[in-house]
């Protein structure tokens, strides 16, 4: 086994992807392994001693991200394998996850609760300034804090500890089910004394993946996937073999790139449980979606209505649908209206590179307004994120002439080998 490498190098650092639009699309692709999933557990690798092997790991540059943050505080991470990533976790490792590689993805500050419940502290960069307020690690800290921790942030840097004799198990009500906030006390509360209740937790299936994943490392867990979580603390764990959920989010892209450009996929390893809500908003836009043998069924026209949609904690339609959502609305026939409910942002940055394609698109504060037309045009953008990247992309197989996303390396965060999955669909993309 050898320490994991830096992520330049082995995957794409930039770059961009070219779209042109063809014919329908048809055939079959293999989900990956969910990317909001695998980031939770390699970060729960760091509460047992001893080596612990993933399996239907996707190859993106967010994985190899955290594993150079995991090699960093003294593990050595490996693939031995395709789609295996195996982690060995020493007996002291340093708990601190310095800002030049917290700055990579937001979602290493779930370290946090798994650091100070194993090593009674931890030191984790906060990205982007010094502000707790407008920022959603408000939760974790005060999640943290009902387990005993205390935490303070210091020059850009939140600190923890535990107090003496480690933390202990409390009730815990967070004000939103935030996902990040419900990992990090979940991790933290498997090696704390007593019992831990998390109330309005957040029900992803991820978190359900995490507390499996717990479970076999010796935690004892009930409620996972429900909004109310118990936790029995024990004194220790052990690593374990464990195979990712599939993405569901991926899943959600291709179903997005057929609908725009009519054809039959199916999708290998999905779980139509795990996307029944948007599943059905899909199939009001006229799409035809069904649970096989296989994993999920597709057919589309590429003619599509409009609809509205908001989004929610699940099982409501996930934020992270939303750009595909939209660029779907952006060709389909009528007006629909998207809402954000989950991020105050609104999270709409995409919707300027989508009216550089001639999309029909009027924001107002969560809201937004789409008037749907035929076809789009062909125009050079910016992928200013994973999902916003992946939904030009979509948009580009309905637009006239060639469309060019640049900045794709956002796409490599979340994606596996994105373009070669569209290719062996049939569309005509490339990646420059």
């Amino acid at each position: 086994m050898v320490a994991a490498e830096t992520t330049a190098g082995r995957l794409g650092t930039g770059g961009s992807i070219l779209v042109r639009p063809g014919g329908p699309l048809s055939g079959a692709v293999t989900l990956q392994g969910a990317k909001n999933s695998v980031l939770k557990l390699l970060a729960a690798t760091t509460l047992a001693e001893g080596t612990t092997t993933l399996r239907n790991v996707p190859a993106i540059s967010d994985v190899e991200s955290m594993g150079d943050l995991l090699v960093a505080m003294g593990a050595e991470v490996g693939r031995p394998a395709e789609g295996t990533l195996v982690v060995r976790t020493p007996a002291d490792l340093v708990p601190e996850a310095p800002y030049e590689l917290v700055e990579r993805m937001r979602a290493s500050i779930v370290v946090l609760g798994p650091l100070v419940a194993r090593y009674g502290q931890a030191r984790v960069s906060l990205p982007g300034g010094d502000d707790f307020g407008s920022r959603p690690i408000d939760l974790h800290v005060r999640a943290l804090e009902h387990l005993g921790a205390s935490i303070s942030l210091v020059h850009g840097v939140v600190e923890a500890r535990a107090p003496r004799g480690g933390l202990r198990g409390a009730g815990i009500v967070l004000e939103f089910p935030s996902v990040g906030a419900t990992e990090n006390a979940l991790m933290a509360a498997v090696l704390a004394r007593g019992t831990t209740v998390i109330d309005n937790a957040a029900r992803e299936p991820e978190i359900a993946d995490l507390a499996a994943f717990l479970n076999r490392m010796g935690a004892r867990i009930v409620g996972a996937g429900s909004s109310t979580i118990q936790v029995e603390g024990v004194e220790e764990l052990s690593p374990v073999e464990h195979s990712l959920i599939p993405d569901r989010i991926e899943a959600a892209t291709f179903l997005a790139a057929v609908g725009v450009n009519g054809g039959e996929i199916t999708l290998l390893g999905a779980r139509a449980d795990h996307m029944d809500l948007v599943t059905h908003k899909l199939g009001q836009m006229g799409m035809r979606i069904s649970p096989c043998s296989e994993g999920l069924w597709a057919y589309s026209s590429g003619k599509l209505r409009s609809v509205d949609i908001s989004t929610l904690p699940y099982p409501g339609v996930a934020t992270d649908y939303k750009p595909l959502l939209v660029a779907m609305l952006a060709v389909a026939d009528g007006v629909g209206i998207v809402t954000e409910n989950i991020f105050s942002s609104g999270r709409f940055r995409y919707v300027d590179e989508l009216g550089r394609m001639g999309a029909q698109i009027r924001t107002e504060g969560h809201h937004a307004v789409i008037r749907g037309r035929e076809r789009l045009q062909g125009a050079p953008v910016r992928a200013h994120d994973i999902r916003a990247g992946a939904a030009l992309v979509v948009a580009g197989l309905r637009a006239e002439g060639e469309t060019e996303v640049t900045e794709a390396h956002h796409i490599d965060r979340g994606y596996e080998r994105f373009v070669d999955k569209l290719r062996g669909l049939g569309a005509d993309v490339e990646r420059k």
